[in-house]
């Protein structure tokens, strides 16, 4: 039988740290779902990246909060490469709010794609996972899901429910599926940088530095191709900020 890569998707992988993400797992052995919404060419982008390392990538329109449009996802990449391997739920909406007048909109938005858009999808890769005996799912949550972000209330509840989300089915899906979660705490990724966002003063890490992506794609690596023994566990990536 011949061997094919194993296949991972990743969600929000047409820019910033979803793009990084794809194109390490690409390094590492990985053909590549390129999953996006509004970020077309950026998607396209992140698919000739990973073809530039040798690696297979299809780009698939989804909103991660609708569970038709994941579903059509998750087919097209069983069709497209005969398996799934690996889950990386990385889209995110974080939006800075004044808590005391949080719309309903900006609520909405943030817990469907955040909360429930990671649940669809992790439902919807379970049963090729269960294919195979065996899958991996990582979640990227945030220090935000673990400390309390008054300006960016809607955004830490979600990644806090993502928290749960990643222990409760890290239990219903053991052994067969591995279910864990990276937290990072501020991620500078050059040239991608919006300048309406007011990042913690260095001061305040203990390490006095912003991480890079580095840092969180050779944590996904590792969670994805070497802890065969870690299911259920949040890795925080932060400099320390979290025991300040």
């Amino acid at each position: 039988m011949k061997r094919t890569n194993p296949v991972a998707i990743v969600t929000g992988s047409g820019k910033r740290l979803g793009r990084q993400i794809a194109m390490a797992l690409a390094i590492n052995g990985y053909d590549i779902v390129v999953n996006y919404y509004n970020s077309k060419k950026g998607a396209h982008q992140t698919v000739k990246n990973v073809e530039k390392l040798g690696k297979k990538a299809i780009a698939v329109r989804a909103d991660v909060s609708r569970k038709f449009q994941v579903d059509r996802m998750v087919r097209i990449a069983y069709h497209k490469f005969g398996r799934i391997d690996l889950l990386v739920n990385n889209s995110a909406i974080f939006v800075e709010c004044d808590p005391l007048n949080i719309s309903e909109k900006i609520w909405n938005n943030t817990i469907n794609t955040n909360l429930k858009g990671s649940f669809i999808c992790i439902q919807s890769v379970i049963p090729y996972m269960l294919k195979l005996k065996r899958g991996s799912i990582i979640n990227i949550v945030s220090l935000g899901g673990i400390q309390a972000w008054k300006k960016h209330l809607p955004y830490s509840v979600s990644k806090a429910g993502l928290i749960m989300l990643t222990k409760c089915f890290a239990k219903i899906l053991a052994p067969k599926i591995r279910v864990n979660a990276i937290a990072p705490g501020t991620i500078l990724i050059n040239g991608e940088e919006s300048l309406s966002i007011h990042h913690v003063n260095k001061k305040n890490i203990p390490l006095k530095k912003y991480g890079t992506p580095l840092d969180i794609t050779e944590a996904v690596t590792y969670l994805a191709t070497k802890a065969k023994y870690m299911t259920g566990q949040i890795l925080i990536i932060d400099g320390g900020r979290s025991i300040q």
